[in-house]
């Protein structure tokens, strides 16, 4: 894997988290963006996986009192990211997603974390293949692929 150092920039937030040692704070500082939506997100990485959580709260419910559909397909894009800035590979900045597949396999719980386990699958020289599981506690709650297309340099 090629490491992608970039200079921090203010409105990212990638940094220690205080509470969960070990985790890093993932996201923007602006409350204004999209990920503000989906509540503080945090972030481990091993070599070539990644874990990043987040607690659906009702705001992210639908009527049925789970974690919406459309929520559950934010936080796992949202996640791709996470994790490949957690290995190193993009920084804050214009990458994109290129395509997400998604299978829904169980209602996550609201007041509950789910946790997206990604798996970096191969790095080519600007893309990205990854997959994983969202699970919360001992239940499958989706599994998915994506591919981000890294920005330039």
């Amino acid at each position: 894997m090629e490491r992608y150092d970039d200079e921090p920039r203010p409105e990212f937030l990638y940094e220690e988290h205080p509470d969960h040692p070990g985790w890093m704070r993932w996201g923007f500082r602006d409350p204004t963006r999209y990920n503000a939506f989906l509540g503080e997100m945090i972030v481990r990485a091993g070599d070539r996986r990644a874990f990043v959580r987040m607690t659906p709260e009702r705001q992210h419910s639908n009527l049925a009192d789970r974690m919406h559909g459309g929520a559950l397909l934010g936080f796992i894009d949202v996640s791709l990211f996470a994790a490949a800035r957690s290995f190193g590979l993009i920084g804050a900045g214009a990458a994109v997603t290129l395509d997400l597949n998604t299978h829904f396999i169980g209602g996550g719980r609201i007041g509950e974390a789910v946790e997206a386990q990604v798996e970096l699958l191969r790095e080519t020289g600007r893309l990205l293949f990854l997959r994983g599981l969202v699970v919360q506690g001992s239940d499958t709650v989706a599994e998915f692929s994506g591919t981000i297309r890294k920005p330039g340099r």
